[in-house]
């Protein structure tokens, strides 16, 4: 890792660089302020902050492999060949520094900027929280020819330090093995899916650094666990290509630099492609910061001077032609870039990590930026016209989108004169308890207007399935009627910040909930993917703000005489049929639903809509980067990557036939 600067020497990383900030009493009583939530996400972090330990020993050079295995007990298991955590003794607290590593809150070398220059987990709570949120965990450290080992159950130590044997000399590094604790955690199983996207991520932000993960709960047709490695030795250059993967490049260049300004090592990649959107994910310390900050200031400062400057010495006949004012949107459609800083002391806006607010930063990127872009551009004279043409498209049609905007919003949202004739409005006008659904076909919209709560619940019915608006121009979705609706029943609004600006305003909201209801079938899964995709092109802080949902309405009503019985999948009607009907299925009654307009207002009310039975799904937005991919895969013009994510899943796929 060329741009890395080793601090200190190995034989220096001991007791006295580890320094204790705090106690570890809170964790197990509030987790949630220590991770996040006690959900999925919370779970996975646990994970994160066990590899972020050993991504800090690779960033300090230290490392190059890191193994992570879900065992088949749901406990996981991390491996490093760093340099081990220091066993010495550690005079202030007059324990091992091993366990005061794995017992004490906000202790760790990272604090010492004689141990690290940079680490991801300054703001995380580090391998002492994981711990106290384990049942059981065991820490083995392999570092001068022996092996130590110290067990935790819930954080608390069973027995000192002690060496249980030994190893190769050269041998060393960390392996840390732990089980949350079920009763504090909602969930306790491990999704592979989930861990492989930020080992995949991590690989690229890392370059070098080979990342194993490795599934023991399961086993392929010859009886091997699961296993994907991941290496990259381009880094962030080749993950702009693993997300442009799906869409087709405007050219095959990559622009990318790797460079230190103001002592921040920069490493940045982008690509242009022949789409509409800006797709630009930063990270600081290999930490996703989805909020932007200085950084991408910084960037897109940068960005719209220097090709601007381009525009206007190299392309003044066709800006002539155009006859339009470009701006800094303009210079980023269809722009995916990938911007990895490194900071040693950074500075995050609250306790979220995902604002950068270190203004030195800033400038530090748009000097990096401006030279590699400048120097690209004199270089590739035929490149830098078709992104200067791209550009000039982009500005046209956002004009053209503005017009198109200005003839939706030209009635106020909230003075109820706007709102499209199909919705049925809720009485209350506190969004905070509002919740709208987004209902498909009319003949269910008619059974949820009779079936809802007046006060609360507004229904907007939707006829048939909404643009597809990841093969569109940005400005074409406000030409369909249906997508129109849901801007105005919801009170979103556009270019109150700039005149021109595509970003969505959704200070007015007018629902708490955002519900899309459809059929339990392939189109309505279908319809589902269509709203979902909107939401993430159009309006994504609806998404990060929690706002959007979906309804998940029975599959089955089984009858046995008068027990009867909704059923949301398979197993819950086998289950009705071994409880109700001795295992045979000519015993009970079973209604298959194929659409919700088959349901009467009181069933519909009963099993989807009522706040007190109904089961809910919200759809959040952890992984930028991968939601991007996701959607650009299903919904894009490009037909081979949907075809191979179709073969590698179809074992996993509900026919509904």
């Amino acid at each position: 890792m060329d741009e890395e600067v080793k601090i200190g020497a190995e034989n220096n990383y001991s007791a006295s660089n580890i320094q204790v900030l705090e106690g570890l009493e809170a964790v197990r009583k509030r987790p949630a302020m220590y991770i996040g939530d006690i959900s999925e996400n919370g779970l996975h972090h646990l994970v994160y902050e066990v590899v972020d330990n050993s991504i800090d020993e690779a960033m300090a050079g230290y490392c190059n492999r890191i193994d992570v295995t879900i065992n088949e007990d749901n406990s996981i298991t991390v491996q490093d060949n760093g340099r081990g955590i220091p066993v010495d003794w550690h005079e202030k607290e007059q324990k091992s520094a091993l366990e005061v590593v794995m017992t004490v809150l906000h202790a760790g070398g990272k604090f010492d900027k004689g141990s690290y220059k940079v680490s991801g987990g300054l703001h995380g709570v580090g391998v002492s929280c994981v711990n106290a949120l384990s049942t059981h965990m065991t820490t083995q450290v392999f570092r001068g020819g022996k092996i130590y080992q110290q067990e935790y159950e819930c954080g608390k130590p069973l027995y000192a330090v002690k060496e249980v044997g030994t190893c190769d000399p050269e041998f060393t590094g960390t392996k840390q093995t732990f089980l949350p604790d079920n009763t504090i955690f909602t969930v306790s199983e491990y999704k592979f899916g989930t861990l492989q996207n930020r080992m995949r991520e991590l690989a690229y932000l890392n370059k070098g650094i080979t990342i194993t993960l490795t599934d023991l709960r399961q086993l392929d047709e010859e009886g091997n666990p699961y296993q994907e490695e991941f290496f990259s030795e381009e880094g962030v250059k080749e993950f702009v290509r693993y997300l442009n993967g799906t869409n087709t490049p405007l050219f095959n260049d990559v622009i990318y630099l790797n460079t230190e300004k103001a002592g921040t090592p920069i490493e940045i990649a982008m690509m242009y492609n022949t789409g509409y959107r800006e797709n630009l994910h930063s990270y600081v310390n290999n930490i996703n910061t989805k909020e932007g900050g200085t950084h991408e200031g910084g960037f897109r400062a940068a960005l719209t001077r220097v090709l601007k400057k381009y525009a206007e010495e190299n392309c003044a006949k066709a800006l002539e032609k155009a006859k339009v004012e470009i701006n800094g949107e303009d210079f980023r459609e269809g722009l995916i870039a990938v911007i990895s800083v490194k900071v040693a002391e950074p500075q995050f806006e609250g306790q979220t990590k995902t604002k950068l607010g270190n203004s030195e930063v800033s400038g530090a990127v748009n000097q990096a930026v401006g030279e590699a872009l400048n120097y690209y551009l004199e270089e590739h004279p035929k490149e830098a016209k078709i992104i200067v043409d791209k550009v000039l498209l982009a500005a046209t049609a956002r004009v053209a989108a503005r017009k198109a905007r200005e003839s939706v919003q030209r009635k106020s949202p909230m003075g109820g004169g706007g709102m499209p004739g199909k919705l049925a409005d809720c009485s209350s006008r506190d969004p905070h308890e509002c919740e709208i659904f987004l209902v498909e076909g009319d003949s269910a919209g008619g059974s949820a207007k009779q079936g809802r709560n007046r006060k609360f619940q507004a229904i907007l019915p939707l006829r048939g399935k909404i643009l597809n608006v990841e093969k569109v121009m940005w400005h074409k979705a406000f030409e369909s009627d249906e997508v129109n609706n849901i801007i105005q029943a919801l009170g979103i609004r556009f270019g109150v910040d700039s005149e021109e600006s595509k970003e969505a305003n959704i200070d007015k909201l007018r629902y708490n909930k955002i519900i899309i209801m459809a059929d339990a079938d392939v189109d309505g899964r279908h319809i589902n993917t269509l709203i979902m995709t909107l939401f993430f092109r159009y309006f994504p802080r609806v998404i990060e703000e929690g706002h959007l949902y979906l309804a998940s309405p029975p599959l089955y009503l089984c009858t046995k005489g008068k027990v009867k019985e909704y059923c949301w999948d398979d197993q819950q009607r086998q289950r009705f049929i071994d409880t109700y009907g001795g295992g045979r299925e000519d015993a009970v009654h079973t209604q298959r639903y194929k659409g919700l307009g088959e349901m009467n207002p009181e069933q519909l009310w009963e099993t989807t809509m009522n706040p007190e039975n109904r089961m809910l799904k919200q759809v959040d937005m952890s992984n930028a980067a991968e939601a991007d991919a996701i959607f650009s895969m299903l919904m894009g013009e490009d037909v081979a990557p949907r075809r191979d994510f179709i073969e590698s899943n179809a074992t996993y796929a509900n026919i509904d036939a």
